[in-house]
């Protein structure tokens, strides 16, 4: 009979020995000038966060994790965890080395496989401090130094083999550097602007070429940016999702962020329960943690002092909600927020009988970039509520070279939808080449609606019309902002949205893409959705969706 190893968890993983030896080598970072200073002990969340990052296949007894993201709130722990990590990758057991006799993983130093090289990398100097600093003091406070005669010093950890510095130099400086391991701290700052992109691709390149591991630490990113840790999440999107099957098999990429639900940051019961799920078990509350159950002794982030700083009128409160709640922000001149759509997601039956109406916006393709995307929105009229219909969006990749949308599959889907539901209004915009189908719409289903831009063209929008479209994206607002509409939570409808940003005009508003990045954020469904509700409201207006309040009849 093979033998068969036995795990701890339901996998194998290496994390149990780098806790084990964190704990015996390093001291805690604000242990002070104690001749005795306590050892560094990770939580239990922190202790689930290593035992997924040195995860190891079960039959090839190898790392699968390469490239990680570790997004928690200010004060959660994020710089001193990540520097006893980095020093883990430096100097402990971190690379798979078989079983031991009782079917547990084993493993050795990177020493005796190659010359260790680790960075701590940030975009500032300053920022490099975050994780630098905590590091210094872990080994200077623990038995690291005597025990792999390693010397810390102020610039550097110069090693029996190899090193650990900080790492601040342009991407070109270190393309090639053999680097095992490297944390990217604050990567929700890393842009384009400051050659944030270019150092995370170098940094991963080099890991890639090794073996190796890269983390990222940021706080909530800024919708829109175009930040190392917005592309980030976005990659681990598309895997989680199952939208890109070539990315099916990607197991390399762990991704850790706590989602922090709808918060009343006005209401402090509402904000420290929310704070409480963002700092896990480094929350310091009576109660103990919200993740484990029994709950784990109180932390060391003072949940009460954050609370008192959100009721500071001087703060910005997306800042704050970025910063401590962990949840990501939108951009100043965002059409909405993420907490605002979250709050509006609703699971709904559209029946045959009730009134729909229907929103059109149309692409005609590109001949070079990135091509917008085509759109059908549904709105059902007496439940209020959004659902995607379909939508057609250029392929990535040589797939997408010269792609346009597919005028017969769009008309079937018309079609398909009139077949389908009571539509009572339909609002299309005939830019872009989409003119001609909208005149076969009108000419095909005009005496089915109640709602008509006018007499004789029901569906075209009229263009000209700038003080309607202010009018009825400002109302979606509105109605968003109240939870007085719902939605699907399709994934595209989420992306669109939030990828929208006000557009000033003398009349109100409209919406655009993000400044910097025109061709990837789409915003099409938003533009669909603008009107299906303005189809809808002139649908109201017409008397769809009343009940009829006749007066009971006397029976003699």
């Amino acid at each position: 009979m093979p033998w068969v190893p036995q795990f701890e968890n339901d996998f194998p993983t290496l994390g149990w020995l780098v806790a084990d030896q964190m704990a015996e080598y390093l001291g805690r970072p604000d242990s002070g000038d104690d001749e005795q200073a306590d050892p560094f002990m990770v939580t239990r969340e922190q202790q689930d966060y290593l035992n997924e990052l040195y995860r190891l296949d079960p039959v090839t007894g190898k790392r699968i994790i390469h490239r990680s993201v570790l997004m928690r709130p200010r004060g959660w722990g994020k710089s001193p965890f990540v520097g006893g990590i980095m020093i883990a990758e430096a100097l402990f057991d971190v690379v798979p080395d078989g079983w031991d006799s009782s079917g547990q993983p084993v493993g050795k130093p990177w020493s005796s496989v190659r010359t260790p090289y680790v960075y701590i990398a940030a975009v500032t100097e300053e920022q490099t401090k975050f994780t630098w600093e905590p590091l210094l003091e872990m080994l200077r406070n623990g038995s690291a130094p005597d025990e792999f005669n390693c010397d810390p010093m102020d610039s550097f950890v110069s090693l029996e083999r190899g090193r650990i510095s900080p790492m601040t130099a342009s991407a070109t400086s270190i393309k090639g550097a053999k680097a095992v391991a490297a944390s990217l701290d604050q990567t929700e700052t890393w842009l384009r602007s400051n050659s944030g992109v270019k150092l995370a691709q170098t940094l991963r390149n080099n890991a890639t070429k090794l073996g190796g591991v890269t983390i990222e630490t940021p706080n909530a990113y800024t919708l829109g940016e175009r930040s190392v840790a917005e592309s980030s999440f976005e990659f681990w999107d598309k895997i989680k999702s199952g939208k890109h099957a070539a990315l099916e098999n990607v197991k390399s990429i762990y991704f850790d962020h706590r989602v922090t639900p709808a918060t009343d940051i006005g209401d402090r019961e509402s904000l420290i329960q929310g704070l409480r799920i963002a700092y896990g078990d480094s929350a310091k509350d009576p109660r103990g943690c919200v993740l484990h159950d029994p709950p784990c002794e109180p932390g060391w982030s003072d949940l009460e002092r954050i609370a008192d700083d959100f009721l500071d009128t001087s703060n910005d409160p997306a800042q704050m909600r970025a910063d401590f709640l962990n949840q990501v922000d939108s951009a100043r001149d965002a059409f909405v927020s993420e907490p605002e759509l979250r709050a509006i997601m609703a699971d709904k039956t559209i029946s045959k009988i009730e009134p729909v109406t229907l929103g059109f916006d149309g692409s005609s393709g590109r001949k070079r970039g990135i091509a917008d995307s085509t759109v059908l929105v549904g709105y059902s009229v007496t439940q209020k509520h959004f659902f995607k219909i379909d939508i057609w969006e250029q392929p990535e990749g040589p797939k997408g070279e010269g792609w346009k949308p597919s005028k017969l599959e769009v008309e079937q889907a018309v079609t398909k939808a009139f077949r389908d539901y009571n539509v009572v209004g339909f609002y299309a915009d005939p830019s872009d080449g989409w003119a001609g189908e909208v005149k076969q719409w009108e000419a095909t289903h005009h005496q089915k609606l109640k709602a008509k831009m006018s007499v004789s063209e029901p569906i075209r929008w009229n263009q000209k019309n700038v003080s309607r479209t202010c009018e009825t994206f400002d109302t979606l607002y509105q109605q968003i902002a109240a939870k007085e509409v719902t939605f699907d939570g399709d994934p595209a409808m989420v992306k669109h949205f939030l990828n929208a940003r006000r557009d000033p005009r003398r009349a109100g508003y409209v919406l655009k893409k993000p400044d910097d990045d025109q061709d990837f954020s789409k915003i099409d469904l938003t533009w669909g959705s603008m009107l299906a509700l303005a189809a809808g409201l002139d649908a109201v207006g017409k008397g769809v969706g009343r009940t009829s309040r006749r007066a009971p009849r006397r029976i003699r």
